[in-house]
């Protein structure tokens, strides 16, 4: 049963769906297909059409006509690398290394000033924690997607990235604890454990896996839990609180991902 009330918007379905299944169709998505692949997980098709074209004006999908010359839906360029860099966050299976720091620093003139507040929320949203004004950092594995974002956006001019290692007076420990807010990032972490653990433990019961449960519950599962390896950047954990929530709902997704993706791509058509 779905519950309207904390239903994901429509947009990050669709974005999920594609990331998860449409990427891997041997051509566009036809429109119908779309419509019933989301009215499965609750989204009406009104809500699918204007959601579709806040995409495309964001320049994510692109109308295209399929093998059998109906309308559909393919994915642009910049959405499959956003996809792509997506994937090594996403799925990854194992603990984060201690491999050194990327910082960004910027300076944007006063005349540009909204591109100040751009940056501030890419870097964000990458994961980046602040070290200082207009110093931002993150683990160095996180460079080549800074990079792609940056370009893509046009706001590399104004970036100088850089590799380095914490040589403070502060312990590093203490100074993770300053760049990053880790009591909220360890709330999503709960919040992500308190939908979709009792999921997992409902799959857990069952033997078998109908593909259309599998389907909603995996999708459902994939749209929450995407966001959250750019929330938290995937710090070590010797740097992090000893009950770190972090690695149980990164099981509780791997389980879900394990057991549901493949049933759940019969009834997406693959």
């Amino acid at each position: 049963m779905i519950n309207v009330s904390d239903h994901p918007a429509p947009r990050s379905l669709i974005v999920t769906l594609y990331g998860a299944y449409g990427r891997f169709l041997p051509g566009p998505m036809p429109v119908a297909e779309l419509i019933r692949l989301l009215a499965a997980v609750g989204v009406d098709a009104p809500s699918v059409r204007s959601s579709v074209s806040r995409l495309k004006r964001r320049g994510l999908l692109a109308p295209a006509r399929t093998a059998q010359d109906t309308a559909g839906y393919e994915l642009s360029a910049e959405a499959r690398q956003l996809l792509d860099d997506g994937d090594r966050r996403i799925y990854a299976t194992a603990p984060a290394d201690d491999e050194g720091w990327v910082l960004a620093v910027f300076s944007v003139p006063e005349s540009e000033r909204q591109k100040r507040h751009v940056l501030r929320s890419r870097l964000a949203g990458l994961g980046f924690g602040t070290a200082a004004p207009g110093v931002w950092i993150a683990p160095a594995r996180l460079h080549d997607e800074t990079r792609h974002t940056l370009e893509r956006l046009r706001l590399d001019a104004y970036v100088d990235l850089f590799r380095g290692e914490h040589l403070g007076f502060t312990p590093t420990v203490e100074a993770v604890a300053r760049w990053w807010d880790l009591a909220a990032i360890a709330k999503q972490h709960e919040a992500f454990l308190d939908r979709h653990a009792p999921v997992r433990d409902a799959w857990r019961r069952r033997a078998d896996t109908p593909p259309e449960d599998a389907y909603r519950d995996y999708l459902l599962a994939l749209d929450a839990w995407r966001h959250l390896p750019y929330a938290d950047p995937g710090l070590p954990a010797h740097l992090l609180p000893a009950d770190w929530p972090g690695a149980r709902s990164a099981a509780v997704f791997r389980e879900l991902h394990e057991r549901l993706r493949h049933a759940g791509a019969r009834f997406a058509g693959l």
